[in-house]
């Protein structure tokens, strides 16, 4: 059997175990208690393989405090920086971690995150394992990162996201791979858009005519949105929530609207988002004002060359171990487009395989932990030792958006 193989295999009982412990305990976003717990007990396994650990305490826009970022290190004999990025937080509520326990069945694991994406970082941890057996070390510098808001668009840990992609080769992201096994090589960018609509409440009996119907403004929004769908290849709007109004008998004085926009590519993600604050600065309804608010806007992830080259190479090094690999584009985003915004060539999905996730039902497939294992292992062997992408100095790098 091929060592990297043998060497992930051996790392299987301690990868069982660790997932339990991880799932665990509840981390949506926000919980930062068990976020910290969480990271605690990555911390410790990281120290007990001889990386170098800190810890980044992070927070939203206004303050609000989101848990740490933990960057464990272990410098190589190369010349290459590989960059290994997790999340550990979900989107699951407290509590759902006693009432949906950690579980195995019929080869798969079950349970709160067990996919997205803690069973992701733990291979992450056991693939620099596998190499620091094996003395496999031809990298520069290895730099995992685990960060606790990615499921809310990574509010906290952009900036520094953003800095470590400028300052690596490469960023190979730990996501799972898709329910088929796919890799990921390409992710929409995404919009998450606040639509407040201000007008004039007025007795709907007596005088409706000295009102301004905000609900009404909002429901017209929401029709000539959803006409844009079509407009750009590949771009998708969708009102998720609209809330307006508290009595039938009043004219809505306000409205909101929750909008999600997605895009394959940066100059129709750009374009959609310029149509859309134009028809939210003329509301269809006389005496309604509105305004548009773009929280935590990530961009497309558009694969180039450089990217392409990762998969090839991942492949490659499937094939010497048996492992097939195949990839796909995906309507999610993650933080491997932050990641490749600031300039970084990027592989995703290199977690074992699962599926479900943010769903009760969601898995992991246990089999595909040693192959994955073994196939990101060597994913970083190759990568440190012929740069697959390029070579030292960065200059495959694409140029950063800002």
């Amino acid at each position: 059997m091929d060592p990297l193989l043998t060497a992930a295999g051996d790392r299987l009982t301690a990868y069982h175990e660790r997932l339990a412990e991880l799932v665990g305990i509840d981390t949506g976003s926000g919980q930062v208690d068990g976020l910290r717990a969480a990271a605690d007990l990555v911390q410790t396994w990281c120290l007990a393989t001889g990386l170098a650990v800190e810890r980044e305490p992070v927070a939203d826009p206004t303050g609000v405090p989101l848990g740490d970022v933990l960057i464990a290190r272990r410098r190589g004999r190369g010349t290459r920086r590989i960059l290994l990025a997790g999340h550990l937080d979900t989107v699951f509520p407290p509590g759902t971690a006693a009432a949906r326990p950690f579980r195995v069945q019929d080869g798969r694991a079950y349970g709160p995150g067990v996919s997205d994406d803690k069973g992701g970082v733990l291979a992450g941890l056991a693939a620099i394992e596998v190499l620091t057996r094996l003395e496999l070390a031809e990298y520069g510098e290895l730099i995992l990162v685990c960060t606790p808001d990615e499921e809310i668009g990574s509010p906290g840990s952009r900036a520094l996201l953003r800095t470590l992609g400028s300052e690596v080769d490469v960023a190979f992201c730990l996501e799972c791979a898709r329910d088929n096994g796919d890799l990921v090589s390409a992710r929409k960018g995404v919009a998450d858009l606040e639509i407040t609509l201000r007008g004039r409440a007025a007795h709907a009996g007596i005088e409706p005519e000295r009102g301004a119907n905000a609900l009404l403004a909002a429901a017209r929004l929401t029709v000539a949105l959803d006409a844009l769908n079509g407009r750009w290849p590949g771009v998708t709007i969708n009102v998720g929530h609209l809330h307006s109004g508290d009595r039938p008998n009043v004219v809505a004085d306000r409205a909101r609207m929750l909008v999600d926009l997605r895009s394959w590519r940066t100059a129709e993600y750009e374009a959609a988002l310029a149509e859309i604050r134009r028809l939210v600065a003329v509301p269809s309804v006389s005496g309604v004002r509105a305004e548009v608010a773009v929280h935590a806007p990530t961009p497309p992830w558009e694969p180039g060359p450089v990217d392409r080259r990762l998969t090839e190479l991942a492949a490659k090094v499937g094939a010497e171990l048996g492992v097939p690999v195949s990839h796909t584009a995906t309507g999610g985003c993650a933080d491997a487009n932050l990641l490749a915004e600031a300039g970084a060539a990027v592989l995703d999905g290199l977690g074992p395989v699962g599926g479900a996730d943010h769903s009760p039902a969601e898995w992991l497939d246990l089999d595909s932990v040693v192959p994955r294992t073994a196939l990101l292992a060597g994913l970083i062997d190759q990568f440190s030792r012929d740069g697959g992408a390029g070579h030292h100095g960065h200059p495959s790098r694409r140029p950063g958006r800002g």
